[in-house]
């Protein structure tokens, strides 16, 4: 009995500790005092490419729960097989080229039948010897500058560089999503190849797990019973585990990659759009013909624009139905000289601001009305604004380009001045109790910016920056 009394004692001792370690982590996540730009921290190169990675210890980006890196894939490179704990948006800064992704129970939509396969060298030896294999596989999707890609947590991924220049991208993983039960470290799983160790820059130290190298995960099974279990010589086992491959993850294919693939036309862009208006049921045969691509860097796709002050182009589940599944958003943001970004907080989303050219200065305003940053940006920058932060940007004389990536498939924000704004849709004698002000400084206040929203052109002569 008295065993039991202290066993019960025990676990109710033990659930307590748990809970308060679990509130505490909790209230604790977004503790801000101040923010700051952020510059790649880690550095990892393979045969063909580089990764670069942002310090996931910061207290930004665990407060967004958010991990960020940066990859440049170079010509014939390609990026081997892997999938992640977490759901991710990639954006494509330049280059172009392919890439599958590869869901459960999706068909192999890819069949040769007598058909041509794109990509490889023809009339090789080898490919005359080969003739009689027929190869099928998922849906491979061609991709260009401006391109947002959409990649759901736990499904095989692989990009491959059929351009003449670097494929350079910015991805941004939601390791706080509900589809990752692990925690909140970016954990990469590779299905062939193996990580090398990663060059580390100026950072603090780590106080979560950061993976730095490792092998696939067909490495962690016996040899034996893994070549049993899939049919092969354990020679070709042994090989599936990339012991002796010191290549990376990023890997040179000498001749080309030789894959069944349609040359892009209008056609695929239309079978693609056809896609978007699929219904949100899952991982079942909707998410199969889902659009998982769209451009948001051409300026006709722009949501806004502003002669002499910028363009903004956003990306929600509305356009693009499959955000609903990784519950994540992204918006394109382009000022012009001396333009600004009107002062604004996001309503139920942490926004990852990646600058993509130009230099910017920004403000961010805690709940307590101090500067949690005020500073310039520049390109390969990022910087977290939290939610309910208030900011304000500046294009410098360079202008200010940027992507943001958003933790809601629905991302809102409220302006603070302009139309549709907070202090346009409050009455003017509430103003003037509010600021001690006059009511021809309240309308002042309310209207002056007309009918302007989100982007404002300079309005001084000489185009000063604040």
């Amino acid at each position: 009995m008295a065993a039991s009394k202290f066993s019960w004692l025990s676990f109710s001792l033990g659930l307590l500790l748990l809970c308060g370690v679990s509130e505490e982590t909790q209230t604790g996540r977004c503790r801000i005092d101040s923010l700051e730009a952020l510059e790649p921290s880690r550095r990892v190169e393979s045969e063909a490419g580089v990764t670069e990675y942002y310090d996931e210890n910061s207290d930004q980006l665990q407060c967004a729960g958010v991990s960020v890196m940066r990859e440049r894939i170079e010509p014939n490179g390609l990026l081997l097989p892997s999938y992640s704990n977490s759901p991710r948006l990639v954006y494509i800064l330049q280059g172009r080229g392919i890439t599958g992704v590869v869901i459960p129970g999706c068909p192999e939509s890819y069949q040769q039948s007598g058909g041509r396969r794109f990509g490889g060298r023809e009339g090789d030896e080898e490919e005359e010897r080969d003739q009689s294999f027929q190869d099928e596989h998922q849906k491979i999707q061609h991709f260009r500058q401006g391109d947002v890609l959409v990649l759901p947590a736990g499904v095989a991924h692989w990009c491959y560089n059929d351009g003449k220049s670097p494929v350079t991208a910015v991805t941004v993983f939601d390791t706080s999503n509900s589809a990752n039960q692990l925690d909140a470290t970016h954990r990469q799983f590779l299905l062939a190849g193996r990580k090398q160790q990663g060059q580390r820059g100026s950072s603090r130290t780590s106080r979560r797990g950061e993976e730095s190298s490792g092998d696939n995960v067909f490495s962690g099974f016996d040899v034996e019973l893994l070549a049993e279990a899939i049919g092969v010589s354990r020679e070709t086992a042994r090989k599936l585990q990339s012991q002796d491959d010191n290549r990376g993850h990023i890997v040179r294919v000498e001749r080309g990659l030789e894959v069944l693939r349609p040359r892009p036309s209008r056609r695929e862009e239309e079978e693609e759009e056809g896609g978007k208006m699929a219904a949100v049921n899952g991982l079942d045969e909707a998410i199969c013909s889902m659009k998982m691509r769209e451009n948001i860097g051409e300026p006709s796709k722009a949501d806004l624009y502003i002669p002499g002050g910028g363009r903004l182009t956003v990306l929600n589940n509305q356009k693009l139905p499959i955000l609903s599944l990784v519950h994540l958003s992204a918006n394109r943001g382009v000022l012009q000289r001396n333009a600004i970004l009107a002062p604004h907080w996001n309503i139920n989303a942490h926004a990852v601001v990646f600058v993509t050219s130009g230099r910017g200065r920004l403000q961010i305003v805690s709940n307590q009305g101090k500067n949690a940053f005020d500073g310039e940006l520049r390109q390969g920058q990022l910087i977290v604004v939290p939610q309910n932060f208030a900011v304000l940007a500046q294009a410098r004389s360079d202008g200010f380009s940027w992507i943001s990536f958003q933790t809601n498939e629905n991302a809102m924000n409220s302006a603070v001045v302009g139309k549709t704004s907070a202090l346009r849709g409050i009455p003017v004698d509430v103003l003037v109790n509010s600021y001690r002000i006059s009511r021809e400084e309240a309308k002042n206040l309310k209207f002056n910016r007309g009918q302007e929203m989100a982007i404002f052109s300079p309005r001084s002569s000489k185009e000063r920056a604040f």
